[in-house]
């Protein structure tokens, strides 16, 4: 019972922790998400991939902007698809600060997504959206950064497979900090409420 107890103690003092982490960082009153607040996380920190026009692109460059990047590929038949309407009603929803949200696509299956695409695969949800994408090399090792999963499922031909992997939203705000992962299906009225609390925060 004494063990126990002193277990009780030792989980509600990590709490206790990462509250105080969170408010060191974003004073008192932290605003509270639907989305899981990752507020701090030592992972998810940055990427070094290439657009559909070639540029090299990493995260300093949408500084500014409350950041979405999802991880996908164009052949998904669901997941992906549903992810990226959900961010384009999102920025919708956003009306007038709607430019300040940056949609990012970062594909898991560069075989077979190229750059042109990508490029129309993005356009069309929304055409502010980026894409990017790497060698296999920089994937694995931008997958490793954002404890994103993926595996290639063979399928009937050698170019019919698919795509297992992680489903959710890493949300950056304006200073190029990570705060949220959003599941699957969160909502775009949810989701909306949270970006809206990150662009208020500055």
């Amino acid at each position: 019972m004494q063990r126990r107890s002193l277990m009780l103690l030792g989980a509600a003092s990590l709490v206790l922790a990462g509250c105080d982490q969170v408010k060191g960082l974003f004073g008192a009153d932290a605003p509270r998400f639907h989305a899981i607040d990752i507020t701090g996380a030592q992972y998810a920190r940055n990427f070094v991939l290439s657009d559909v026009q070639g540029r090299e692109r990493t995260m300093a460059d949408f500084k500014g902007k409350v950041v979405a990047i999802f991880f996908g590929f164009t052949h998904c038949p669901d997941v992906c698809p549903t992810a990226l309407l959900e961010l384009a009603q999102v920025k919708q929803a956003l009306g007038a600060d709607g430019d300040k949200l940056q949609g990012i696509f970062i594909t898991v299956d560069p075989e077979r997504d190229t750059p042109e695409v990508m490029g129309a695969y993005v356009q069309a949800f929304d055409p502010s959206f980026v894409a990017l994408r790497g060698s296999a090399e920089q994937t694995a090792a931008v997958a490793r950064e954002f404890k994103v999963y993926y595996n290639k499922v063979p399928g009937k031909t050698p170019d019919s497979y698919t795509m297992d992997h992680s489903a959710g939203l890493y949300v950056f705000d304006p200073q190029g900090r990570v705060r949220l992962y959003a599941r699957h299906g969160i909502g775009a009225e949810p989701l909306t409420q949270d970006i809206r609390r990150l662009l208020a925060s500055g």
